[in-house]
């Protein structure tokens, strides 16, 4: 089941920022330091911010599984961008102890269904090169590359 994520949430939630910080950590150390990128106190206020709605996925005992934070995006009157409404995934996580089962799938359905009921024109999210697996799920749900972030380490 995939419901909004509530206070009682954030114990799970936090350990499940810690994997995918690792990930990133492993990948990139030299960009991503081992830690959470939000506090507790700051998931509390994101889940108080209906700009910035968080999806989980729990089993029949209400445990989390999964997380899916979103960001709502427009650019209204910008010199250059449209107007249209995007619905960015700013992260999600399937617990690394129940990966296979389609739960990550669940989320990004969710995800594309939310974006439907508010307007949006679409659904982005980024991904990061050291991550070819993440890359490769998003692929298989039908994304593809919008734009390619480049740099050049000095």
């Amino acid at each position: 089941m995939i419901r909004f994520a509530q206070e009682k949430d954030i114990p799970k939630i936090g350990d499940l920022l810690c994997q995918v910080d690792l990930v990133h950590h492993q990948g990139r150390p030299d960009l991503f330091k081992i830690g959470r990128k939000y506090t507790d106190e700051e998931l509390k206020g994101l889940l108080q911010d209906s700009a910035r709605p968080i999806l989980v996925a729990v089993d029949d005992a209400d445990r989390v599984l999964g997380y899916c934070f979103c960001m709502l995006q427009q650019h209204i009157d910008d010199h250059v961008l449209t107007d249209v409404k995007t619905l960015y995934i700013d992260d999600l996580c399937v617990d690394a102890a129940c990966r296979g089962q389609h739960i990550g799938k669940g989320l990004y359905e969710a995800a594309v269904n939310l974006a439907k009921r508010l307007d949006c024109y679409n659904l982005t999210l980024n991904v990061w090169s050291c991550n070819p697996s993440a890359q490769r799920f998003y692929e298989s749900l039908g994304m593809s590359p919008q734009k390619i972030g480049m740099e050049q380490i000095l």
